[in-house]
């Protein structure tokens, strides 16, 4: 565990509005939501679309193993335990009170041997350690929507060596932030150009995938099928993401390639 004079010094603070449960760092920034009445669903558009890696990569076993960037009020970690009964979650946070907070007013399940919580630096756990990974999902920003050590190179090159050859790295980049483009940047220099940036939120969230190992190629065809069968199985519905991404760019064959 880190230090207590290295932890955050900012307020883990909740709301609760319209039936949706938030909360924020010290700040009017949503870090998280939950619906109370639907606490395994999720609420917030850019956390239902880190989620399309499961149209990119379509076996009925991935993921196996997934990393988890940021904790917040652990919708992400939620989503996987309940849909993806087969995946062994990892969350890395920073803050021991958000894993507090998560666990008593968001239903974060207590189940170590699926779902490990690791208190410290995600930077520093990424960089120190060798377990790879399937999917790798990155989350982490302060109270002032900043990602510091997680938005480096140096940090995306040792997300690419933690990914297993199927692996895929998703990130959620503030689009509307005037860093999102050195971030974009970074992000294919680490990844060899392999790098599709979907198109924006309504709330500016931008979310990245990125891959080192196995190419993705996908059919807009097969990912509708399949984004079909995954609201069909958990609700969850990414048919608009599909199409906000073909109507953002040309696809003369109808398939995405990373």
């Amino acid at each position: 565990m880190k230090k207590q004079s290295s932890l955050p010094r900012h307020s883990v603070d909740i709301s609760e509005e319209n039936g949706v449960r938030s909360l924020h760092f010290g700040s009017e920034w949503v870090q998280g939501a939950m619906r109370i009445a639907r606490p395994w669903s999720l609420e917030l558009a850019y956390t239902r679309e880190m989620m399309a890696g499961l149209l990119l990569r379509q076996g009925s076993h991935w993921p196996r193993r997934a990393l988890l960037i940021g904790l917040g009020a652990g919708s992400l970690a939620k989503f996987i335990y309940r849909y993806l009964p087969d995946c062994r979650i990892t969350v890395v946070e920073i803050n021991p009170q958000v894993e507090f907070v998560a666990r008593q007013y968001f239903k974060l399940p207590d189940d170590p041997k699926r779902l490990e919580v690791v208190i410290g630096c995600g930077a520093d756990y990424m960089l120190s350690g060798e377990r790879q990974y399937d999917y790798i999902l990155l989350d982490g920003f302060d109270q002032d929507a900043r990602a510091g050590a997680l938005d480096t190179l140096p940090f995306y090159l040792a997300c690419r060596a933690r990914l297993a050859d199927d692996g895929l790295l998703a990130v959620n980049l503030l689009g509307r932030n005037k860093g999102f483009q050195g971030s974009v940047e970074r992000l294919l220099a680490a990844f060899d150009q392999r790098l599709a940036v979907f198109p924006s939120c309504d709330s500016g969230n931008t979310i990245a995938f990125a891959t080192g190992g196995n190419p993705v190629e996908v059919s807009l065809d097969a990912m509708r099928e399949a984004a079909q069968k995954l609201k069909k199985e958990t609700r969850l519905d990414l048919l608009p993401t599909i199409s906000r991404l073909q109507l953002s760019q040309p696809f003369p064959d109808g398939i995405l390639r990373i």
